[in-house]
Order: structure tokens, then sequence, then C-alpha cells
């Protein structure tokens, strides 16, 4: 019998459990993507179908790597092969045969483009709409010529001011922001805005051949030069003579010498614009954008388009004002033109019969998508709001919102984890609009933890009954009712066990923090508390506040206190964008008090990737692959032959296999079909060259172990502590499923964030430590739920504090102290409204997280 196809796994035309499947079935089999065992499995069409099963066990890689990919697939097949060029295309799945499946639509959580200029109106078409409206039935002053849609958009030639290109402020710079201390000489860095390193070095030594003066003040220094040498277009090449002095310079000059090299001359201010213009690095951008001024555009003040669009009213505002109100706002203003009750509409449809027809078609349609984002929670977003603001959660539900609106019928949609990042509340609207999407015809297959979601399941597929290789398996796939005779499935364990999660004294704290006049965002004044040495959960709706006071204010403000410089994000807050704000526009943080005397650090585990390349894995993240090296290079064999540790590195020269320069596989090119990742023909995929592979310790190459799970690892070394501890450390975050050579590219937000998580806890404490966590239990299954809670509770005893910004009900019951923000999100939250143990907030008659927290502490499902 098939191991894969238990007893369990009821026959898909049985009435089990009362379900019926009116639809049919889609039916896969054979499917080996990445750890599934070569499953067989029936799945209803028209129905709620949700993937279960702990983190890592093979649910995504049947619910997208099979299905979704082999839709996708049969897709492509049907189109041009100039139009697929246009795809991002998925691998074709490892599967012998799925039958039944119609067209699929995927909703994954990507963290939304790294483009400033997308913005909410643009991921949902609202921006579209807006712009048609002004542009047929917007009030235009006398005698103005009409304006196209794209004129209102200040994204393309038509629409951007000319002045600012689009972006709303002007940017500078000045001798002053250039040279911010001018009694220093040139030698001695006075022109702090060309780069530090050889590149300054190289303009300081160019500046000597052409006869100035670099030992002399700056401020001592003509004006006509300081401005050439600050402002100039020119860029002379002229013979540099490295390490000699000025006066040898001149000597060799004189005699003809051969430099050493050519050098080009580039003024401050061409090498800051140009860097910030087209650097790829964020980190270079970052630092010339701290010599660069910007100040609102006088042109369009702002507003990023041209006068003449923003001549243009509708209801009183121009274009940029409606699409700044939160969208509950914007769909309160549409209402009346969209139901005909608006005042003028008797005059408008005398005046301009075409004009009152295209204004009341518009509006009806704007509302209606209004309508879907605030039935999912979402009124307090705006269209202009950037989307690498947003949460992968947000941005998620902005994307089903724009499903719900397309009346498509017979679809598969294939969502990932849709409750991610969701309040209890905000998740009944989310289940709401799934039933909407199947009563229009549709099928729904959802990978999902949350187990309100997966109690409203019509089908529940166990996939199991552990992670990585001891997963793969089809534990159970049936109605939900059925999971419950299922003894291996740790899913039936939490979705039928009651809740409670037990009685537990909450610690004492050993101080507070305090934060007063906090103002950013939607908060106003705020001022809160947080308790030191205990678990600190901060909850409340999407939107009411919760990332912005911890993850920026309070992050901002203890990294100030502490000296520490927290890591900036490419985009968004933080990024180059926000650096250029002049000081009066950047958002206010707050002041910080209470008993600070004894923090000596601050730690912030986010869900940002741990590396962009596939270079960058878990092993070299955690740092336990050095030691690993360091094993291999103590071998017999490597200390015969001269190998020091570097040589079982992949990154650099001397081990690699040179061929694929220790990448493993090389990229092949297929016009029109997805690009093929082939292994390389000569170390066939173990990154390495034959010489490094004749090394083995105790009988594994290198190779071999960036192979092996960090189960498999963690019984292989467990006598070598230094590699030992790391890996049992990563076992108890969950992640002993993960290669130790995983690529960073193939991990989720959560993995990331745990596998940062781990990476702290196997540090040695250095002093009381602040740990501040976004959502740790994104991607994480109850049962993982329990072992992530473990480790916190570790490091609280330890004597540190940990504050995290969280929706699971499991860790707020099991936290010390709760904050709850709202009471509901954008304008209508960002204020505290209950504060205390979990069952004191529990109590709390304003807070919507209450009544969802006393029912799990009482053990109601």
């Amino acid at each position: 019998m098939n191991p894969s196809r238990p007893s369990a796994l009821p026959e898909p035309d049985s009435p089990s459990g009362g379900f019926s499947a009116a639809g049919g079935f889609v039916r896969v089999r054979g499917a080996r993507e990445h750890n599934l065992k070569n499953v067989d499995v029936d799945l209803p069409r028209d129905a709620l179908v949700v993937f279960t099963g702990v983190s890592g066990s093979g649910k995504s890689s049947l619910a997208f790597g099979t299905l979704y990919a082999e839709a996708q697939r049969r897709y492509l097949e049907s189109v041009s092969p100039y139009a697929r060029r246009l795809f991002h295309q998925l691998g074709e799945p490892e599967v012998d045969a799925v039958e039944g499946l119609p067209p699929a639509v995927a909703l994954g959580q990507g963290r939304g483009s790294p483009s400033a200029r997308s913005s909410v109106g643009s991921v949902t078409t609202l921006s579209n709409l807006l712009r048609m409206l002004y542009s047929r039935a917007g009030d235009y002053p006398p005698g103005q010529g009409i304006i196209y849609a794209e004129g209102f958009s200040p994204n393309t030639p038509e629409g951007a001011c000319p002045t600012c290109h689009g972006l709303g402020r002007v940017y500078e710079v000045t001798e002053r922001s250039l040279v911010p201390d001018d009694s220093l000489t040139i030698r001695e860095r006075a022109v702090a805005a060309w780069p530090t390193a050889w590149g300054g070095q190289n303009q300081r030594d160019i500046l000597v051949t052409l006869g100035h003066d670099v030992d002399r003040p700056w401020r001592e220094l003509p004006q006509e030069t300081r401005d050439w040498i600050l402002f100039t277009d020119e860029q002379p090449v002229v013979p540099v003579y490295a390490g000699l002095t000025p006066r040898e310079t001149r000597r060799a000059l004189k005699e003809g010498r051969e430099p050493s090299y050519l050098g080009t001359f580039t003024s401050a201010r061409r090498h800051v614009l140009h860097t910030f213009a087209h650097s790829e690095s964020a980190a270079m951008r970052r630092r010339v954008a701290a010599f660069m001024l910007s100040q609102e555009c006088p042109t369009c003040h702002g507003k990023r388009l041209r006068p003449e669009a923003l001549s243009v009213t509708f209801a009183g505002r121009d274009i940029m004002e409606l699409s700044a109100l939160p969208l509950s706002e914007l769909a309160g203003v549409l209402r009346p033109y969209a139901q005909g009750t608006a005042q003028g509409r008797a005059e408008r449809e005398a005046a301009h019969p075409e004009q009152a027809l295209a204004l009341r078609r518009l509006a009806a349609e704007l509302l209606a998508r209004l309508t879907r984002l605030l039935e999912l929670g979402l009124g307090y977003l705006s269209p202009e709001r950037g989307t690498p603001t947003l949460s992968p959660g947000e941005l998620q539900r902005l994307r089903l919102a724009t499903q719900l609106s397309s009346h498509l019928f017979g679809v598969v949609y294939v969502l990932d984890e849709p409750s991610a990042g969701l309040h209890p509340a905000d998740t009944e609207a989310l289940l709401s609009a799934l039933e909407g999407l199947k009563r229009a015809g549709n099928s729904l297959f959802v990978v999902e933890h949350d187990l309100d979601v997966v109690r409203q399941a019509d089908w529940l597929v166990d996939v199991g009954p552990a992670a990585g290789e001891r997963g793969g398996e089809i534990l159970y796939s049936g109605p939900p009712a059925g999971l419950a005779a299922v003894a291996e499935s740790q899913t039936g364990r939490y979705l039928f066990a009651a809740a409670a999660a037990g009685e537990r004294a909450p610690r004492v704290p050993g101080g507070w923090l305090r934060l007063e006049g906090v103002t950013r965002h939607n908060l106003r004044e705020l001022e809160v508390a947080f308790p030191l040495g205990v678990l600190t959960t901060v909850t409340g709706v999407s939107g009411s506040g919760k990332s912005t006071l911890v993850s920026q204010v309070l992050a901002q403000a203890l990294a100030a206190h502490l000296g520490a410089e927290l890591p900036a994000e490419e985009e968004g807050e933080g990024s180059e964008a926000e650096a250029l704000r002049p000081p009066e526009a950047r958002p206010a943080t707050g002041r910080l008090g209470g008993d600070l005397e004894g923090l000596r650090r601050l730690v912030q585990v986010d869900q940002k990737p741990i590396g962009r390349t596939p270079r960058s894995n878990l092993a070299t993240y955690t740092g336990l692959f050095a030691p690993v090296r360091r094993l291999f290079a103590a071998t017999p064999l490597a200390r015969e032959r001269g190998y020091g540790a570097g040589r079982f590195s992949f990154n650099v020269k001397g081990g690699r296999c040179e061929h694929c320069q220790g990448e493993g596989f090389l990229m092949v090119e297929l016009l029109f079909l997805p690009s093929v990742y082939a292994p390389c023909p000569v170390c066939h995929g173990t990154r390495y060259n034959a010489q490094t592979l004749e090394v083995t310790y105790r009988g594994r190459t290198v190779a071999d172990v960036l192979g092996l799970t960090v189960d498999e690892a963690a019984a292989f070394f467990a006598q070598e502590a230094p590699v030992a501890r790391p890996l049992a450390v990563l076992r108890e975050v969950g992640l002993g499923y993960l290669r130790l050579g995983q690529p960073a590219t193939e991990l989720s937000g959560g993995e990331a964030q745990r596998i940062k998580l781990a990476t702290e806890l196997q540090r040695t404490a250095r002093g009381h430590t602040v740990y501040l966590l976004d959502e740790p239990t994104t991607g994480l299954h109850p049962a993982d739920v329990e072992r992530l809670l473990t480790q916190l509770g570790t490091l609280v005893e330890a004597g540190h504090t940990v504050i995290a910004v969280e929706h699971d009900l499991r860790v707020m019951a099991a936290s010390d102290w709760v904050i709850d923000l709202g009471p509901g999100a954008g304008e209508a939250g960002g204020r505290v409204v209950a504060a205390g143990p979990p069952a004191e907030v529990a109590g709390a008659p304003e807070s919507r997280t209450a009544p969802y927290l006393a029912r799990f502490l009482a053990g109601e499902p």
C-alpha cells in the first residue's frame, strides 16, 4: 500500500461528513515536488479546501509548487510564445498527473513592489479609475482643454511636474552640506561627500596633480577654487602619482615620468547626484543622501503633478487631495455621485449629459471596489499609500479585493496564509470575502495555520506528520470532522482540543520603559509604558498603529539611547527618501524615559530576508559554517595539503568550483520557456572542486554537510559544541527541517525571522537586552508556536525583555502583559484601549481584542 495514502483518506465520492463535491474533484497523482513523497490526493472543486500541517511539512509544495505551477504551465501553453516571455514562469512540477484542474490565480504574500511609486491605488486599479473620473467628469477652469487620464499621473511625462519630475520635492547640494567642517584640509577629508576609501583618495591625488593645495584649511582656499572642486561639471583626466607628496608630484610631472594611472576628476556634487540616481547599493544611496538638502517643490507644492492637472477639481478637491483621503472617507465622498443624489446633479445633466453619465458610472465602479476593500478592513489606507510600507497581509488582502471585483467564474484561487497579519476581528471579514468568491462559482485552495480559518473549511488536507524529510505525506483528506480520528496529525490536537492556555501567574516587571508625546502616522501624543524583564504582546486590529509604535518609534528611541544603529530599510521608512525629508517634516518619535540605566542592548528581529542571493544561506548567516570549515581544515589530509578553513568556503577562490563560481548550478535561458537551472557539469551541484571534495570529516565532504538538514546535522555534530549549540537552537525554534545550505532566497519571511532569532539565542548574553519582534508566529503551526513561546520564555527567564507585535491568541495568553491599540484602524486607532495582564485585558469593554482573548482563556474554540 502506498504509505502516502493511509486508511484515513476517504474515497473522493464518499459522502463523508455530509459534504458533497457537486463540482467534481481535482485529482493529483504521484506528486514529488520538494519533500512530497509521491502523494496521491483528490480535492473537491467549488469548495474551500484548506491545506494544514506543521511548518515545512509540504503544504506549499502541494498547493503552490504542484497545483498552481501546473495550472500556470497549462495556461501558458495556450498563449503565444511572445506573450509567454512577459510572465514570471514557475518550473514544471514533479507530478505524474493532475486531472480536472481549472485555471488558477495565485494570491501570495510578496512584500510588494520595490518601487516607491507603486501604491494602494495602482495595485487595486483605483488610481486608474480616479484619473478617468477627473479626465471625463472633473470641473475644469474656464477655457482649459480636456486632459486625458495619463495627464493626471505623476509617473508619466504628460502628468509629472516639470520641476521635480513627479517626486514632489527638489534636491540640491550646498557648500555647507558637502563640507560640514571647513577647518579641515582636503587631505583631512574636508569634502566629506566624496567616498571614504580609495575613491576619495583618488580625487585628492587628482587635485594634487591639478596644482591645488590639499594641506590648506578649506576656508582659506579662494572661493573660485572651492566652487570648482564642489560644483564643476568638467571631468579632466590627469596623470596620478600615488603615494607621492605634492612636491614629488610636481617634480614627476615636470620630468614627464610614467604615472601610476590616469585619473578622472569628479566634483562632489556630480558624485552625490550620480550615486543617488544610479547606484544599485541602498547603502551608497543612503550615504550620499545625507549630503543632499530637500525642500517642497515650488511648482507643485509637493503634489507631483503639472499645474494644469491640479487645476481640475472634483467635489472641491484636486486629484492628489482626493487620493490622500482614507478609503473609508473616499467612499463617503463618492457615494452621492454613485447614487445620483449629489448636489447640482440636475444642472450637470442638463448642461453636459454625457459628462453626467460618465460621472455616475465611474463613481459607481469606484464605490463598488472601495466597498470590497472596506469589507476586508482596509478602510484606513489611502490610495496614495506606497506598497513598500504595507505588510504582506495587507498586500494580499488588496489583491483579494481586486479579485472580488473581477467577477471571475470557475477559477481556482490559491492563497498563502491569507490570515497572516490579521487580528481575529479582521479574520471574520476575510472569511466572508472567501465565501463570496466560492459563491461566485470558484474553488479556493488555501494554505493556512489559523484555526479559525481551518474550522471554516469544507475540506481539509493535512500534510505531515512532521517537517522536511519526515513530512511530505497526506495524513488526511476530507471534511474537517474526520481529522479527529487521525492520531498522527498535529493539527488535530489543536483543532479539537480545548484552547485554554493554562493558569500561570504573570511575571513581575523589573522596571518600566515609558514613551511620551508619540506622534507618528495615526499615533497622536500617545503615552505608553512597557514593562521590563517580561514578555509583552502589542496587539490591535490591522492598521491600529502597532508596528508604528514598536518597530519604528520604540526601536528608534531605544537605538538612540543606546547609541546603536538600526539597519535602514531599502524602501519606505528609513529609506533614502525618508532621509531626504527636511527635519521639520520628519515624524516625531516621542520622548523615552523610565528605568533605562540597566539596558545594554537592542535586538530587532523582523521578517526581512537574511540575504538576497543564493550564496547566503542558513549555515553562513548563523555563523555555524565557520566552525564546520575549521573541522575540515583540521583533518589530516587538509593539514598535509596546507588547506586552511577558507579552502572550504564556496564564496572565494581556492576550494570552490570555478566553472560555476561556487553557485552549484548554471542558469540556461530558454527563449519562450522558464529558465532552467541545471547542475554544474563540472562539480555536479556540489559547489566545490574535486581536490576540496577529497577531504572528508567522518566520511562526509563539506558538500555533504551542506546537504544535511538541521536535524541530521545535529546528530552528526553532536560532540562538536561550537556546531551543536547553534543547531540545537535552530531545532528549538522549529527549523529542524531546513538544509544547512538552503539558499536565503528560498526562505519565507517567518523562517528568516526565526533564523535571526535563533542566531541571537545562541549568543552569550551581554547585559539586559530588549528584543523587539514583528509577528514572530507568521507561518507557524500551533505546535511550532508553542516551541517558539518556550524560547521567548527562556530569554525572559535570563533577565531580558521581549516585546512582540502579535495577533496570535496563544501568544497573547502566554504573555505577562498585553497592550491593545485601537479601538479601530487608521484615524480611528492609535490609542491604548487596554493594558495589563491577559486576564485583565480580556475584560476591557472598549477592546476589540478582548472578546476573542476571553474565549481563548476560557477554552472555547
